[in-house]
Order: C-alpha cells, then structure tokens, then sequence
C-alpha cells in the first residue's frame, strides 16, 4: 500500500451526463421522464394484467411478468439520478454511490440475459414438445428459472463489485457517461485493472455468450418444426408467438454488444453513450409494447377487462 501514499485518492466522480447539449437541457429532461413515466407505468401495466387475469396465467406470461418487474428496476436504477443530474451544476457522485449503482445494473442486467435464454427455452418446448408442454414446464421449474436466473446475475455482478472496491482511483475522476459504466471506471483508474477485465470477458462469455448460444440452439429446433408444419397458416401463427422475443433478444444483445465490445477512445464514448440510451431507457420502455401488439391473448385479456370495466361503470 505504500505506493498509493504519494497520490491523492479519489472519493467523488464527476458524471458529465449530455452536458454537451445545454442548450437542449430542458428538452432532453422532458424526453427522460416521459420515457421513465411510460416504462414504469406500462411494465406494471402487463404485470398488473397478466396477475389479474386467469388466461394469462402459463409459463410464457410467467416469465414475461418477471421481464417486466426487471426492466421497472432496471431504469429506475439509472433514470432518476440522471434526471436529477440534468438540472444541477456539480453532478457528483461518490465512489460507494458509483460501485452500487454499476452492481445493481450489472446484476439486473446479467439477470435479464439468463432470462432471455429461460424464455427463448419455454418457446422450444412450447413448439417442439407442444403435448409434453405442461409436464415440461412445470410452475416448480419456471420458478426455479427465474429464481436462477436473478442469482446467477447476482453472483456475478457481485464477484465484478469484490474487483472493483480493490481498485484505486488517483487521477481524473470525470467520467463522460450518464451513470457508472465499468468500462469507464476502468479508465479512471491507476491500478492495474487486467484482472478485472480478464473477469469480465470471462463473465461476457458465461452470461452473454451462453445465453445468445442456448438462444440460438432453442431457435434452431424451432425453426426446424416451423417449416414441417405443412399449413402456411400455421407456420405464420407459429412464428408469430415467436417474433416479439426474437425482437426483443435482437434489441438486448445488440446494443450490448456495440457497447461493450466496441474500443472506448475518442469519439466512440460519445457513441457508447447515445446506444447505452437505447438498453438503459429505451428497451425497457419498448419490451410491454413488443409482447403485447402482436399478442392475441393479451388483447383478448385487455378487451375483457375493457368489458368488467365499463360493466362496472354503467
């Protein structure tokens, strides 16, 4: 430790956010909380239907209505500071704030790409195995998934937090990003952060990698039994159960992917943090909206429940 005594520690950072746009503050915020208010309010929305309404009430709508609370929490990890962050002139955070933040996030996160391969799974055995659906699928192994699912990405987020506390952070604290990225973080320090990237490449291709790879398995056999369904009618109904995760596993990995293996030099942060918009803010708020247009039985929940209400009214 005797080395770190010559330099200054840091104990705040400096998060700049879109102060490159000042001009724009007041715009930009409007934007943000429409965005928030609209996540939050239709996640409880599709959690609230699908709890109320006995129809919904199978595997796929199970995991769907745990999406739903992860995604609540996960924008509400990052939008509230950020919205916060718009109208103040020191937008400081301290170093403990700065590792929770980034824990919380990550663990949701890691959480949401294990249930993304839970879901991708239930719609194998939904279409592949449609008369052993039931046995399958029991309530006991979906909850077993989900629970899973959260603790691994716990877990892991919390093995990246043990590396990061043992860093140390002596140099420029400003980090040009909206919330508390690791790859940001990893700038800023003075220590040497190998092992903590050789554990996220390592973390990247357990959650990230195994998941798009049991993602990628499940849609092979699926797509194997959509094309020897000799209906053209039914390959279309087929797929369709399919589209709105396959939409929303595309928009998930794909802005991950972009940021995190994308190299963070020049103007490329400023491109990182205009697509991390899209999966901290933006997905969230898309996810109800990708599983509930193309949806029949969730329409068919919202118009008896339409028909209970105005029943009740009149």
């Amino acid at each position: 430790m005797s080395e770190w005594k010559n330099h200054t520690t840091i104990t705040k950072f400096i998060l700049l956010g879109f102060s490159e746009f000042p001009k724009f503050t007041i715009v930009l915020f409007s934007i943000f909380l429409g965005i928030y208010l609209m996540t939050v309010s239709w996640n409880v929305g599709l959690i609230t239907l699908i709890r109320m309404d006995s129809h919904l009430h199978t595997p796929m709508y199970f995991f769907l209505c745990n999406l739903s609370f992860l995604d609540i929490c996960y924008v509400s990890i990052i939008s509230p500071r950020m919205l916060s962050d718009f109208f103040k002139n020191q937008k400081s955070i301290s170093f403990m704030e700065c590792t929770m933040q980034y824990f919380f996030f990550s663990s949701l996160g890691l959480s949401e790409c294990c249930l993304l391969a839970a879901m991708a799974y239930d719609r194998y055995a939904a279409i592949c195995n449609p008369l052993l659906y039931t046995a399958i699928m029991s309530p006991t192994l979906c909850v077993q998934m989900v629970a899973g699912s959260c603790l691994s990405g716990f877990f892991g987020s919390f093995i990246q937090l043990c590396a990061l506390l043992q860093l140390h952070f002596c140099g420029p604290n400003v980090i040009n990003h909206f919330f508390c990225d690791l790859p940001q973080l990893l700038m800023l320090s003075c220590s040497d952060t190998f092992l903590l990237k050789v554990m996220t490449s390592v973390l990247t291709v357990i959650f990230g990698f195994a998941s798009v790879l049991a993602i990628i398995i499940s849609y092979g056999y699926i797509v194997s039994t959509i094309l020897s369904i000799t209906s053209s009618e039914g390959r279309s109904k087929t797929f369709n159960t399919c589209a709105s995760h396959l939409t929303a596993v595309t928009l998930f990995f794909g802005s991950g992917i972009f940021v995190y293996m994308y190299p963070n030099s020049g103007d490329s942060l400023s491109q990182n943090k205009l697509v991390s918009v899209l999966y901290t803010t933006i997905i969230p708020m898309l996810n109800p909206l990708i599983y509930s247009l193309r949806n029949k039985e969730i329409k068919d929940a919202l118009h008896r429940w339409k028909k209970r209400f105005f029943s009740c009214c009149y």
